[in-house]
């Protein structure tokens, strides 16, 4: 086989037109000609840290939308499933994608359940993550959330980190504004990436400590206009990420978006292309070619480096996208789940007005992070929502026993009728809902248990439902139908006044306790700052808060 165009070489920092001749799987030569046609091949891209479980699809039908951007390499923490399955959860995800030449490879999730202040459907102890280590079907061990654990010495997490290092893998980071002494002790514990900075000063600062530095721009968090200078000054120590991905962005793009974006910034084309694609196989050690005699024949050929609109998408040698088609099939999707709680009762989430202050969350679009209120509550019996106040309710119902909600109130949501729900709530995936009224709320989170999972919208103008059946949490639909459903129903919120542009984003990160400041769990309002738990209503100064 025999591919002709113009070669991009990220080794010798030269693009030159060239053949590129193809047998058994890897390329065989690549020989330099006078001319060729006007299209570059590079090598395929690398998404270095990603939850699949958050574009709602599973990883073959992952692979197809992937696959259509250039995208040769996956590198996946499959935390989320794990939350709700366990081990159970970790082997469908390396079962499905063994369907699919995507060259996907897996982590050992190393917070399951990710915190004590919540229910999960699972645990994963550290027993369990030196067997799957031993195993050798995990290759690193995935983001090390629990950053108090390591430096306040807990003995599972150091008995896990023990096990990535016995086994010789590469462990990633979680540490979200972690600095100075605490940051030191963090990366000594052998501690290798972090995709959490926020801020140039952040990553600097722990790509001095020997960290390497994930730049992410997924769905929810933002960050590469901020650490894009990392680039010029430390190429290879950055990688390209998108963390969390949800289906319509999927549809639109990967990480050739953020290459394309990253040259037409003004950033070095042989540094961008590294960080999308050497950087991340070589720290993972994933068996992925980079334009190179004897290597595998991974590479893509591209329009323009610049548009990168993918024309076609070689794996191990098989041409697997061209012409607009993905070229193989994502096969069967088994039907794996944990779904024991039963319907809700709209007494269960009336809240008694105990003071006259509560704490309340400020959510806002496009962050990850919270804020947090002080609010009156009134004279009335029931505190209930204050729509022109754009005081909402939100509740979670642990799915996976029966017991009693926890309910405390939002702002930042806008909707002025109706409620949304959704077991997409990371990371135990317990059912989360916000809205303007009990009614709706209490209808949209049993239309969820009802179907095992899903996001679900309630009105007086209807209800809708996009069910998710495997593990609550993602479908077995192809991305085009999901980004279509997943739309339809986001501007189904929209219309209900919310003022969110991701509103089931936003939603299920209400419940992601790791990230500060006030979030909510299963248990009831938590404080990520302190780590405990927080009653909803605000004690007399004689009182003290309850952990």
């Amino acid at each position: 086989m025999i591919i002709t165009g113009k070669i991009i070489d990220v080794h010798k920092r030269r693009i030159y037109p060239g053949v590129v001749t193809i047998s058994s799987g890897k390329i065989e030569s690549i020989t330099e000609t006078e001319k060729s046609p006007d299209i570059f091949i590079m090598p395929g891209l690398a998404d270095a840290h990603v939850h699949i479980e958050s574009s709602m699809l599973v990883p073959s039908h992952f692979a197809v939308a992937a696959v259509k951007h250039g995208t040769v390499a996956v590198v996946a923490d499959p935390h989320e499933i794990a939350n709700v399955l366990g081990r159970q959860g970790v082997e469908f995800m390396l079962e499905n994608a063994k369907n699919v030449p995507v060259k996907m490879i897996f982590g050992a999730p190393s917070c399951v359940p990710a915190t004590q202040s919540e229910s999960a459907g699972a645990k994963i102890n550290a027993a369990d993550i030196r067997e799957m280590l031993q195993e050798g079907r995990v290759k690193f061990l995935a983001e090390m959330m629990n950053f108090p654990g390591v430096i306040y010495d807990d003995v599972e997490v150091y008995s896990k980190l023990e096990a990535a290092r016995n086994a010789g893998v590469p462990v990633d980071g979680h540490a979200p504004g972690l600095t100075g002494e605490e940051l030191k002790k963090y990366i000594a514990a052998g501690i290798t990436t972090d995709h959490e900075c926020s801020s140039l000063e952040e990553a600097l600062e722990k790509i001095s400590g020997g960290m390497k530095i994930l730049i992410r721009e997924g769905s929810a968090a933002k960050n590469l206009e901020a650490l894009a200078p990392l680039l010029n000054y430390y190429p290879d120590e950055v990688m390209l990420c998108t963390d969390d991905l949800h289906p319509e962005t999927l549809a639109a793009g990967h990480i050739n978006k953020l290459v394309a974006r990253l040259i037409g910034m003004g950033y070095d084309m042989f540094n961008v292309i590294k960080a999308a694609s050497a950087n991340a196989f070589k720290h993972y050690r994933i068996n992925a070619g980079l334009l190179r005699p004897g290597e595998p024949a991974d590479f893509i050929i591209v329009d323009d480096p610049s548009k990168m609109n993918i024309l076609q998408t070689w794996i191990d040698g098989q041409c697997v996208y061209q012409d607009g088609r993905t070229l193989f099939i994502p096969g069967e999707v088994e039907k794996v789940n944990k779904f024991k709680c039963t319907r809700l009762l709209q007494d269960e989430i009336r809240v008694i007005n105990e003071e006259k202050k509560m704490n309340v969350i400020v959510a806002r679009n496009g962050e990850l992070l919270t804020g947090s209120e002080v609010l009156r509550t009134g004279e009335e019996p029931f505190v209930s929502p204050d729509i022109e106040e754009d005081i909402l309710k939100i509740v979670v119902k642990e799915r996976y026993n029966d017991k009693p909600p926890a309910v405390a109130f939002i702002k930042g949501f806008g909707m002025k009728r109706g409620a949304m729900a959704s077991s997409v709530a990371h990371d135990s995936h317990n059912i989360i809902a916000v809205g303007t009224n009990d009614r709706d709320i209490v209808a949209a989170i049993n239309m969820i248990v009802d179907s095992g999972g899903g996001l679900s919208v309630v009105s007086d103008e209807g209800a809708d439902i996009l069910k998710l059946p495997v593990a609550g949490i993602m479908s077995d639909l192809p991305v085009t139908a999901m980004a279509s459903r997943y739309e339809k129903l986001s501007e189904t919120v929209k219309s209900l006044g919310c003022r969110l542009d991701a509103p089931f984003m936003t939603l299920s990160f209400m419940a992601l306790l790791v990230i500060p400041k006030l979030k909510i769990s299963d248990r009831g309002l938590f404080d990520g700052l302190t780590f405990r738990h927080i009653p909803l209503f605000v004690p007399n100064p004689h009182d003290k808060y309850k952990t």
